[in-house]
C-alpha cells in the first residue's frame, strides 16, 4: 500500500529533482531506487514495484499528467484511434516498468522477498478514462448512460492491454500482481456483474494461468464475500471501512490490510490497540498484514518503523 513515496524524505527529494510524475516511472533506474527504499529501513516481507496504474491510458495514447494538490489530469478520450492500439508499440512505451522490474528483482535487497506487481482493475481504469480526472467529487455513473457499444468497446480494449501489462510484468520478475479496484465503491450492485466481476474474474484466471498469486483490492464494494465467490483471487485485500470479525467469519481465503492509515498519524498507544485488534482477529487464519489505503505522506518513517515491529513481534 503505497509503501514508497511522499512520507519518505529519500522519495521526496528524488520527486524534487523529477518534477514529472509519469516520467519518473518511466526511468528504469529511479524507479527501481524507489521501490527498494522502505525495504532499507524497515523489516517488511515483499516489495512492490514503483509505478502507477495510469500508466495503462498513457501507453494506449491518452495523455496523463499529475497537477500538485490536484491528482491526475487525462486528456481527451478517442476510442478510434485507441482500438487501433497495436501490442508492439504499447510494450515499447512500458518497456521501462518492466525494465525496472527486472533490475529490481535482482536487487541484494530482494534476496529471498517477493516483488508485486499490479495494474488498476478493468472499472478503475475506465472510470479515469472516462472522468479524465479522479471521480472523488464527480458524478461518475452518468457516463455510464451513455453509448454501450463504446463502452463495451473500450472495456475490452482495456482489458486485453492489462493482460498485456501484467504478462510483461511476470515475464520480468514480478512474483505476484495486485488489481487495485480504487474507485469499486462508486457503482451500484446491479452493474457490478458487467464492471468489476466478469472482468476482474479474467484477469485473476489469467494471472492465475501463469501460475503466480492474485490479489484483489475492491475498494469500498458491498460485498466482500460475493466478491470472493465470483471472481476467485488468492488475496482479499480489505478496506478499512470494513469490518475485520465480519470478513474472517466469513471468508476463507487469505485476506490482506485493513489497517486505516490515519492511525500512523496518531500516538504509539493508539496505533497498538487497532494494530492489535487486526492480528487478534485474524490470527487462526491466513492473513497478511497491511493497510486499508496507502500511507499517507504526512506519516512519521519511525512510526512506520514502529508498526512493522509490532507486528513481527506479535505472538
Amino acid at each position: 500500500m503505497r509503501q514508497a513515496g511522499r512520507y519518505l524524505p529519500e522519495f521526496r527529494k528524488i520527486r524534487s529533482e523529477n518534477l514529472d510524475f509519469i516520467k519518473l516511472c518511466l526511468n528504469e533506474n529511479l524507479s527501481s531506487e524507489i521501490t527498494v527504499q522502505p525495504l532499507r529501513r524497515f523489516e517488511i516481507d515483499a516489495a512492490i514495484i514503483f509505478s502507477d496504474i495510469l500508466l495503462v491510458p498513457y501507453a494506449l495514447g491518452q495523455t496523463v499528467s499529475f497537477r500538485k494538490n490536484f491528482g491526475p489530469i487525462l486528456g481527451n478520450l478517442d476510442l478510434n484511434k485507441i482500438v487501433l492500439t497495436n501490442e508492439t508499440e504499447f510494450v515499447k512505451k512500458l518497456t521501462p516498468v518492466y525494465k525496472a522490474i527486472k533490475i529490481t528483482k535482482e536487487r541484494k535487497e530482494l534476496k529471498n522477498k517477493d516483488l508485486i506487481g499490479f495494474v488498476g482493475a478493468p472499472w478503475t481504469i475506465l472510470v479515469y478514462m472516462l472522468n479524465q480526472r479522479s471521480p472523488k467529487n464527480n458524478n461518475i455513473m452518468s457516463h455510464l448512460k451513455k453509448d454501450h457499444k463504446f463502452l463495451d468497446d473500450l472495456l475490452n480494449v482495456v482489458i486485453k492491454f492489462l493482460k498485456i501489462h501484467i504478462d510483461n510484468q511476470i515475464k520480468n520478475g514480478a512474483t505476484i500482481i495486485q488489481l487495485f479496484d480504487s474507485w469499486a465503491g462508486l457503482l451500484n450492485e446491479k452493474d457490478y456483474e458487467k464492471y468489476i466481476y466478469n472482468p476482474s474474474r479474467d484477469l485473476v484466471d489469467f494471472i492465475k494461468s501463469r501460475n503466480i498469486p492474485a490479489i484483489c483490492f475492491p475498494r469500498g464494494i458491498d460485498n466482500y464475500k460475493k466478491f470472493v465467490n465470483k471472481v476467485n483471487p488468492d488475496v482479499i485485500s480489505i478496506d478499512y471501512n470494513v469490518d475485520p470479525k465480519d470478513i474472517s467469519e466469513s471468508i476463507d481465503i487469505t485476506v490482506q490490510g485493513g489497517l486505516n492509515p490515519n492511525f500512523l498519524l496518531g500516538s504509539r498507544e493508539e496505533l497498538e490497540i487497532n494494530v492489535k485488534k487486526y492480528l487478534n482477529v485474524f490470527k487462526n487464519k491466513p492473513y497478511i498484514f497491511n493497510l486499508g489505503h496507502g500511507v499517507l505522506p504526512n506519516t512519521d518513517p519511525n512510526m512506520v518503523e514502529y508498526l512493522v515491529k509490532l507486528v513481527k513481534n506479535y505472538s
